[in-house]
């Protein structure tokens, strides 16, 4: 049952120039000398004979048919031929497909196996279609008759050709969509909106060009169209914004899925990226929709993406503290980040840089080498226990903010006499 579906096409070309061949006959007995009058006046206009009739008068110079009516050969040309092209069908789907199926099949890539796959089926149509278009052309039909089979073999041949791109795109698509998801990218989640807009846009510029090819009057249609999609874009110009916001995250990949990133003054996880939108998981676990068109448009710190997470901090030292104590707490303190495996080593700073208002100030810069938030946050805790103890074994100790009140005068002796 499921190859008779390759049968409906020529099924409906046979049916409807046989049918209205019949129609054109009862309601017109004396067409052809109307059709020759209408010839004759120039009312009608011939047609240059194209590649298919060229065939069918070959085929029937072949066997010896001359005559103007359909007679038995006629009939039995048409059927011979219908049922070489449903055998010449088979061998295409069977054998050649089949050989080329191997070839593509000790190639790297898969695309060209996916191609042949979606373009077996469009190929065993047409060679369907066109088997069925010969074989109504070797019966000779009323002018009536013809001009409506030429509207169906047209409608026959759209179809298959929008059926042949169609399958190409959505099996292009398809692949692009796989490989995206493997490597993790953002564009996977907008494949699928991408492949129904290009398939919706071919769906109607096809039907456009058939509809051209069968006389209607495009142009007027596309003259209403436009001005109607004014009206829908003045409309909807927020969404459209919103969608061309999401088509510039998809295409620049600023953030992923799952990744910490600021957002204009947002911060939090990226949960998904959709046309409208998209949705941040903060720190206190709120979720943030931010409008694709102001994603778009902000600076976005993606902290996901770090290559090792900085760490800036100073410590600051009691005034009483020796030179030499101190300038060798310094070199300690280099020497315990140069061997700790968690610390980058391509910049480490540790610096006596200020006299404070308190305290002898030493900055310390480093980079952890893992970016994650909470194994940097482990470091830097084991780092500063271990400064803490270097701290203590130089005899050192930690400032915090002082004051010293100097008196002077009576009370200053009042109160050392009180003291004493």
């Amino acid at each position: 049952m499921r190859h008779l579906r390759f049968l409906f096409l020529p099924l409906l070309l046979w049916a409807g120039g046989l049918f209205a061949q019949d129609a054109a006959t009862a309601a017109a007995p004396d067409v052809s000398t109307q059709a020759a009058a209408a010839l004759g006046s120039g009312a009608v206009k011939t047609n240059a004979p194209d590649f298919v009739e060229h065939l069918v008068d070959l085929t029937l110079g072949l066997f010896g048919v001359k005559t103007a009516g359909n007679t038995w050969q006629h009939w039995a040309i048409a059927a011979l031929i219908t049922v070489l092209f449903y055998v010449l069908r088979k061998v295409v789907a069977k054998i050649v497909f089949g050989f080329i199926k191997r070839l593509t099949a000790r190639t790297e890539t898969t695309l060209d196996d996916e191609l042949i796959g979606a373009w077996q089926r469009p190929v065993s149509a047409f060679i369907a279609v066109l088997g069925a278009v010969i074989a109504i052309k070797v019966l000779k039909l009323t002018p009536e008759a013809d001009n409506a089979f030429r509207y169906l073999r047209t409608i026959a041949f759209a179809v298959v050709a929008l059926w042949f791109f169609i399958s190409t795109i959505s099996c292009i698509l398809d692949h692009l969509q796989s490989a995206a998801r493997a490597k993790g990218s953002a564009v996977a989640a907008f494949m699928p909106w991408i492949k129904k807009t290009l398939i919706t846009v071919f769906l109607i510029f096809g039907v456009l060009i058939a509809a051209q090819s069968l006389g209607a009057d495009v142009k007027a249609f596309l003259t209403g169209l436009g001005i109607g999609g004014l009206a829908f874009a003045l409309a909807a110009q927020d969404t459209i914004a919103n969608v061309f916001g999401s088509v510039v995250v998809a295409v620049d990949q600023p953030f992923r899925v799952g990744e910490f990133v600021q957002i204009g003054a947002h911060q939090g996880t990226v949960e998904d990226i959709g046309l409208r939108s998209t949705k941040l998981r903060t720190p206190a676990r709120t979720l943030i929709a931010i409008p694709n068109k102001t994603v778009a448009a902000e600076t976005i710190n993606n902290f996901g993406r770090m290559p090792q997470r900085r760490v800036d901090q100073t410590i600051g030292l009691t005034y009483s503290s020796r030179p030499e104590q101190l300038q060798g707490l310094l070199e300690d303190i280099r020497a315990l980040l140069k061997n700790d495996p968690a610390v980058h080593q391509e910049f480490i700073t540790v610096n006596f840089l200020n006299f404070g208002a308190s305290s002898l100030d030493v900055q310390i810069i480093y980079f952890v080498s893992d970016p994650d938030a909470r194994k940097s946050f482990d470091t830097r805790e084991r780092i500063n226990f271990a400064i803490m103890r270097l701290v203590a074994a130089r005899g050192l100790g930690f400032a915090f903010p002082t004051q010293t009140v100097e008196l002077a005068g009576p009370v200053a002796e009042k109160l050392a006499a009180r003291g004493a």
